[in-house]
């Protein structure tokens, strides 16, 4: 077991700076990389961390582990090369652009005996949690269907399409709670302020157990909605990300159908909020990532859950591609 953990953060831009902010406070950070010289050492000089290479970072024994914020078509090459060089590797999502390479760095992370953690956020938020834990102690009975919307305006994207962007967050959520993978996907969207960059689309699964999922995702919204939607046979489940009050994110439903007679009626409830612990989804991300390094345990985002992610984005990719090719005709 490692006691002092030391982690470089490959990356300080949007996201990045977010991820040595955390690393930082858990006492870990001691060296930021980024392309751009005047961003990293603003970066280092609010941590205390030095300002290195990625080459330096990777010859560097003293360090751990590899925070990785960078592009995502970087992404596999530069995990490769760090489980390469013997160093733990945290990747934003997406895991890879292509399943292959997935595969790749999953197999040299095996190999080597190191750790490779995905940066699927909401699988770390406490009110997922809480309602995974429900839906594991039977609250709901059986499941029958998901649903999730993540919806905004803005921020718009020139490199990479909407189902890229904002679904693997719910794929990840929605894979987690089926604990398995579809055996049927198919997607269509809409490219309105570019010919070629989908701003809008919707994705359909159907998995072996027969339960049926759906997401939509969207930058041309008029208003934030990022809701997931769990309904069992005997209860429902709302988790509204974008409500404001914390103490009224995560609702159940124990609502009724009355099948006595000739027509289902519905037996309504009043929703029950559940009381879930505050916590920073990110914070508890990044601390996940730190005691796995420590422990040796398994993180819960690990580079198969990843992988399968991965494979059901390239399945909706192609058929979003498709869709929008139709209707370009």
């Amino acid at each position: 077991m490692v006691d002092q953990i030391r982690v470089a953060q490959i990356g300080c831009g949007h996201w990045g700076k977010n991820l040595a902010r955390n690393f930082a406070e858990l006492g870990v950070l001691c060296a930021v990389v980024d392309g751009e010289s005047e961003t990293a050492a603003r970066i280092g000089a609010q941590h205390d961390a030095a300002v290195r290479s990625f080459d330096e970072v990777l010859a560097d024994p003293a360090i751990h582990g590899v925070s990785l914020a960078t592009p995502a078509v970087t992404h596999a090459a530069m995990a490769m090369q760090a489980l390469a060089a013997g160093k733990h590797v945290f990747v934003e999502k997406p895991l890879a652009l292509d399943p292959e390479d997935g595969k790749a760095v999953v197999a040299a992370a095996e190999a080597a005996g190191r750790i490779v953690m995905i940066g699927h956020l909401l699988q770390y938020h406490p009110q997922f949690i809480a309602l995974k834990a429900l839906l594991s102690s039977g609250e709901f009975g059986s499941l029958r269907y998901i649903y999730s919307n993540r919806l905004s305006l803005g921020k718009f994207r020139t490199e990479e399409n909407v189902l890229w962007s904002f679904a693997p967050h719910d794929l990840s959520m929605i894979l987690g709670l089926t604990d398995e993978e579809p055996d049927h996907v198919s997607a269509e969207g809409a490219a309105v302020l570019a010919g070629s960059i989908a701003d809008w689309c919707t994705c359909q699964m159907r998995f072996p157990s027969g339960v049926r999922a759906h997401l939509q995702a969207s930058w041309l919204h008029p208003f934030k909605e990022q809701r997931l939607v769990v309904i069992g046979d005997a209860g429902m489940a709302v988790f509204e990300d974008s409500e404001p009050d914390w103490d009224r994110r995560l609702a159940l439903y124990r609502h009724k159908i009355d099948l006595s007679g000739a027509v289902p009626i519905p037996v309504k409830a009043h929703p029950e909020y559940l009381i879930v612990p505050r916590g920073e989804p990110l914070r508890e991300e990044c601390a996940h990532f730190v005691h796995c390094i420590r422990t040796g345990e398994r993180p819960r985002t690990d580079g198969r859950e990843g992988l399968r992610v991965l494979t059901v984005l390239n399945r909706a990719e192609r058929s979003l591609a498709a869709s929008l090719a139709g209707a370009s005709q």
